[in-house]
């Protein structure tokens, strides 16, 4: 009988190799693109109130899709004023219940878990055999990156079939953001996979909270087409904002600073990437939670370790 194993191993190591190749060639692809016009013109096709335009674009998007408007706050497609209002659209109340224990730690976007774990001195997972570091995320060494060395992560990547509204992880007192300008690359797994640091490279913003158990951060990360993010905050981020960064400092006399578990902190005008961070010692991820996990917001995936003593 004919041992046909050694061919079977070199038709896998081709397709490997066929696999990388294309990846790379994507990734390529996209750093000749233009993003940033890009960007602006699907910016403006989203949101555009053009009745054809905006109904060719959510009813393909729907198809394409197979989107679920049960759970929307208005079920009818014809009832958004442009495509952005419909992919940014509210939940019914009660569409996404909120774990309200004590201890929880709740996912703050629907979507797939990228990588989540512990912070190794300064570095993350951002996919197989590609980590970076608090400081590339942070764009800095200062004290606010300091305070997330040896503590935890996680990041929910935003498929564009997903709710795209973020919520918060735990309750906290926002006291800072900053607004870090850089490239819009796809955040999808073949990216990933393919580009270092990649999350450190795209356009992101750093809100920075202080909870119960420490400080946290929930930062908002750009991708291809991400033509805007808007806060609950501070509403849509400016275009001067965007391209040349900005820090913004928060005080107790501030509107809009204190937030409860599970309250509308922000969305993606399309989607993109969400990484939570809490400092040292303050949580325990759930069992079985890892890579290529489907969250929803509210449901529990960690537990506040003050909570255990």
């Amino acid at each position: 009988m004919m041992n046909t194993s050694g061919n079977d191993d070199g038709k896998n190591d081709t397709a490997t190799m066929t696999k990388r190749t294309q990846e790379s060639l994507l990734v390529r692809l996209q750093r000749l693109l233009p993003a940033k016009f890009m960007g602006k013109i699907v910016r403006r096709a989203a949101l555009s109130e053009n009745s054809l335009l905006k109904s060719v674009l959510i009813n393909s998007f729907i198809r394409l899709y197979k989107v679920n408007l049960s759970d929307a706050e208005s079920p009818d497609a014809g009832s958004y004023r442009s495509f952005n209002a419909f992919f940014t659209r509210k939940l019914k109340d009660g569409a996404r219940p909120i774990d309200e224990s004590r201890s929880a730690v709740c996912s703050p976007a629907d979507g797939t878990l990228a990588e989540s774990g512990l912070i190794h001195g300064s570095k993350l997972i951002q996919a197989k055999g590609i980590n970076y570091t608090v400081e590339q995320l942070f764009a800095s060494s200062d004290l606010a990156a300091q305070r997330f060395i040896n503590g935890s992560f996680a990041t929910v990547y935003l498929a564009p079939y997903n709710y795209h509204r973020i919520h918060m992880p735990i309750a906290g007192a926002l006291t800072e953001s900053v607004y870090v300008p850089g490239g819009l690359l796809s955040v999808n797994a073949a990216t990933t996979a393919q580009v270092q640091g990649l999350y450190a490279e795209n356009e992101r913003l750093i809100q920075l909270f202080n909870g119960e158990n420490g400080p946290f951060a929930v930062i908002m990360v750009g991708a291809l087409n991400v033509g805007s993010i808007t806060t609950a905050w501070g509403g849509e981020t400016p275009q001067h904002v965007r391209e040349n960064g900005h820090h913004f400092l928060h005080t107790k006399s501030d509107p809009h600073t204190y937030y409860e578990k599970g309250d509308y902190l922000g969305h993606f005008n399309l989607g993109s990437t969400v990484i939570f961070l809490a400092g040292p010692e303050q949580l325990r991820w759930e069992r079985g939670l890892e890579a290529g996990t489907s969250l929803r917001v509210g449901e529990r995936i960690g537990t506040l370790n003050y909570c255990l003593l």
